[in-house]
């Protein structure tokens, strides 16, 4: 029979007897942020998923993941236990490959998270540049709100992120470096009645809207500066986080589109869609690179985020060594 002799006695009985199941189903829950995802890619029902968590929760004698109609956020104590679950699913699934004989490992992707508003419009420069340095790696690029990403990124499933900061719970393990600061900026199509004139937040209202979801920090944005004015956003909004669908909208109507500085930069560069003259004062948040504290980075990573670090600020990059 197998003997718990060479565990350490400050360990609970209870905690001994957590499986692998158990690591697999919490590892997988924490990387994809929410029980649905998680089930489909475990091949379970969301219920039996369920079970498993409060199994080991009660076996680990503590909370580890708050869920609720938001998707599941770890927990101060989820954050430590993850580390130490990733090991052993990742050291399982490295031994079970060599069993099987498998071919030198497959080169590790840098694997990026980035918001919207981001993946749209300093992503893409950065990746050419990146592209100049390091030919030969293989990237992938992950976009979703922000809550999304710092889960993923704090559950390993991302090596970096290009977002906002968030509230001290969900930035356990998790550092922030500045890149640059935005504010929202009203934009329309070119002949729009409002492109001609000075307009004001009041003289949006009176044409649809395009407008971040929801739960989004330009969203939060949007409704504190109508509040400001004393507004409300009315009703017969559209909401996306998606600029292909925003832009196509207000270049096919009258709608008016609150977004990200960045976001339009390049349309409005080319001459499709005009900035309205509506003050915005007040809306400025900061943008920036997001990685674990306690991971050693990989010379890719280091390489993305040099340069991230000449991102330009007036259309023009900033000094990269190249080579």
């Amino acid at each position: 029979m197998h003997s718990d002799r060479g565990l350490s006695s400050s360990v609970p009985d209870q905690a001994r007897r957590i499986r692998l199941r158990h690591l697999r189903c919490f590892v997988t829950v924490a990387r994809e942020g929410q029980v649905g995802r998680a089930a489909e890619l475990l091949q379970l029902s969301q219920p039996a998923v369920t079970k498993t968590l409060n199994e080991l929760e009660v076996l680990a004698g503590a909370k580890l993941l708050d869920r609720g109609r938001h998707g599941a956020r770890l927990t101060a104590a989820g954050h430590r236990f993850l580390r130490y679950a990733q090991d052993v699913t990742t050291s399982l699934d490295a031994a079970v490959a060599a069993l099987a004989g498998a071919a030198e490992p497959a080169r590790e992707p840098l694997r990026i998270g980035a918001l919207p508003t981001v993946a749209g419009s300093v992503l893409p420069e950065a990746l050419a540049e990146l592209r100049r340095v390091r030919a030969d790696l293989d990237i992938r690029i992950r976009t979703d709100p922000n809550a999304v990403l710092l889960s993923a990124l704090a559950a390993g499933a991302l090596d970096v992120v290009l977002g906002r900061m968030a509230e001290p719970s969900r930035m356990v393990g998790l550092s922030f470096e500045l890149l640059y600061a935005e504010t929202l900026i009203f934009v329309v199509r070119p002949g729009h009645p409002l492109a001609e004139r000075s307009a004001s937040v009041t003289d949006a209202l009176e044409h649809p809207l395009v407008v971040a979801t929801r739960g989004t920090v330009p969203r939060h944005a949007t409704e504190a500066l109508f509040e400001r004015h004393g507004l409300r956003l009315p009703a017969g909004l559209i909401e996306t986080l998606d600029l292909a669908v925003a832009r196509g909208v207000v270049r096919r109507s009258d709608a008016v589109w609150i977004t990200t500085e960045r976001a339009a930069r390049d349309d409005l560069a080319d001459g499709v869609v005009r900035r309205l003259d509506v003050p915005t004062a007040g809306t400025v948040e900061p943008i920036g690179v997001l990685r674990r504290s306690a991971d050693a980075s990989s010379a890719a990573l280091e390489d993305f985020v040099t340069i991230l670090r000449a991102v330009p600020v007036d259309g023009a990059w900033q000094d990269f060594p190249h080579g």
